[in-house]
């Protein structure tokens, strides 16, 4: 296509998402077309009313996709699978964890408690290690920092990476209103497949069938209330449609009762042998308000049931760990020759531990965050949005000292800005926003032997400019999709 075509093309797009000389009614129109097509396709999330579990609505969304470079885009998919390969050597390596994360436990309970689990069940892990059933699905998430022009890494999830299946409703949304929209210039080639749910199915179903049980099922582990659970739902569908394999959604708590291990590390809920254990919660200290739930993780944690992810899993994603990694020869240990763990490193952000208070580079770098908030991110070790500290925030908790060592220094990226009409709970509004790219990737792997190792699909949300955090099941941000430019 020549270089007149992608710009009209893109001027296209830009036009569409700025609605020019018709304001919110055009943005209304289109806006009703994606609730219509929302709710006729399973786009949806649930209201969180308690007295009506089954009441729901559309899934937060943007109304037309937001542009995104090309070779950025690619640049992410091309990473995925060496992020795979890096997560995965990282959890296998017991003295780096537990020395790397042991400063952040002294301060924070939730870590240390994670620790304590790792090392009760490290023994029975290792006795197995030879046949050790592991599977990955992991998230990779990114911005585009505009003052350096590059692509820069959020963070990498490791346990419950969801809208998987949503962010796939997202992007055939996208290309139904763009095709629908008779919009001169539009080229639904920039819209980028994505196949999100049928790639984490597969993965799952490769695991199941590598555990090789006639009649065992997938154990998901669920929040209460779980408002986000129809994108877990369409996973389950997925599975079933296409492996026939049966799923069971259950609590910590739930399972803690219902639960039984037997001497050779079988696994049964409700006298159903369990191949795979698929954590949508876990995550968050709220998710463990009592013993029975750590009793429950301990307790996958020692059954020969896949775990997704595994304790030395969700602890290779910690903060600490992506901070470290960062640092001078470390990538280089957990990545094959010179090119993997350039591709790693030109997509991290400067990222600053913060163990020792005293030590000179540590008060530097300390000395201008305070003076320049502004320009850096102070990050806890959790998950699920709604957790980071920004501006003043920064500067009160880092002038406390006493602590630090739970969290992270991160830069501060700087991505452009986008007008986009964005729809929740059919409120429609108009917005400066900003998005960040999330890439998929899964993992399969019996003892030494890797059955898989896919990039698998893309998730992009958007939020206003003004907002500091980005979780849509937070409440931060929509889900939105790419559409690809240059």
């Amino acid at each position: 296509m020549s270089q007149a075509k992608h710009s009209d093309s893109e001027a296209a797009v830009d036009e569409m998402r700025r609605s020019e000389g018709q304001g919110l009614a055009s943005s209304q129109a289109l806006a009703d077309d994606a609730i219509i097509w929302a709710s006729l396709h399973g786009l949806l999330v649930g209201l969180g009313d308690e007295q009506r579990p089954y009441a729901l609505t559309h899934a937060p969304i943007s109304v037309v996709p937001v542009p995104f470079p090309r070779d950025s885009f690619q640049k992410a998919r091309a990473a995925m699978q060496v992020f795979n390969k890096l997560i995965d050597r990282v959890s296998r390596d017991g003295d780096y964890l537990q020395r790397t994360l042991q400063p952040a436990a002294e301060f924070d309970d939730f870590t240390a408690k994670l620790l304590e689990v790792y090392r009760h069940t490290e023994g029975i892990r290792n006795a197995r290690a030879a046949d050790e059933l592991v599977l990955a699905i992991n998230r990779s998430d990114y911005m585009l920092d505009e003052p350096s022009s590059t692509l820069l890494q959020v963070e990498l999830n490791t346990i419950a990476s969801s809208f998987g299946c949503l962010s796939t409703l997202v992007s055939r949304m996208h290309r139904h209103i763009l095709e629908r929209s008779a919009q001169p210039g539009v080229d639904l080639g920039r819209l980028p497949e994505n196949h999100a749910t049928e790639e984490i199915a597969d993965a799952i179903g490769a695991a199941v069938s590598e555990y090789g049980a006639e009649e065992s099922v997938v154990l998901f582990v669920v929040q209460p209330n779980e408002r986000n659970s129809y994108d877990q739902q369409w996973l389950q569908q997925a599975i079933w449609e296409r492996h026939k394999i049966r799923t069971v959604r259950l609590t910590l708590a739930q399972i803690a009762e219902r639960g039984a291990l037997d001497a050779n590390g079988q696994l049964r809920v409700d006298d159903a042998e369990v191949a795979v254990a698929y954590f949508r919660a876990g995550y968050s200290p709220d998710d463990y308000p009592t013993d029975l739930e750590w009793k429950a993780r301990e307790m996958l944690e020692s059954s020969r049931a896949a775990q997704c992810p595994s304790v030395p899993y969700q602890l290779a994603g910690a903060k600490k760990v992506q901070q470290d990694l960062a640092g001078p020869g470390v990538v280089e240990r957990f990545v094959d020759g010179p090119e993997e763990a350039a591709l790693i490193r030109a997509c991290f952000a400067g990222l600053w531990s913060l163990d020792d208070v005293e030590e000179a580079a540590t008060a530097e770098v300390l000395a201008r965050a305070e003076a320049s908030p502004d320009d850096y991110v102070l990050k806890p070790q959790r998950e699920g949005g709604g957790n980071n500290l920004y501006g003043a925030q920064i500067v009160q908790r880092l002038q406390q000292r006493t602590g630090l060592a739970a969290y992270i220094l991160m830069q501060r990226i700087r991505p452009p800005i986008n007008r986009s009409t964005l729809v929740r709970e059919g409120q429609v509004i108009e917005v400066d926003t900003l998005s960040e790219l999330g890439i998929y990737g899964t993992f399969v792997r019996r003892g030494d032997r890797v059955i898989l190792n896919r990039e698998a699909g893309h998730l992009v949300r958007t939020k206003a400019a003004t907002s500091d955090e980005g979780g849509v099941a937070a409440g931060f941000a929509v889900l939105d999709s790419p559409y690809l430019t240059g």
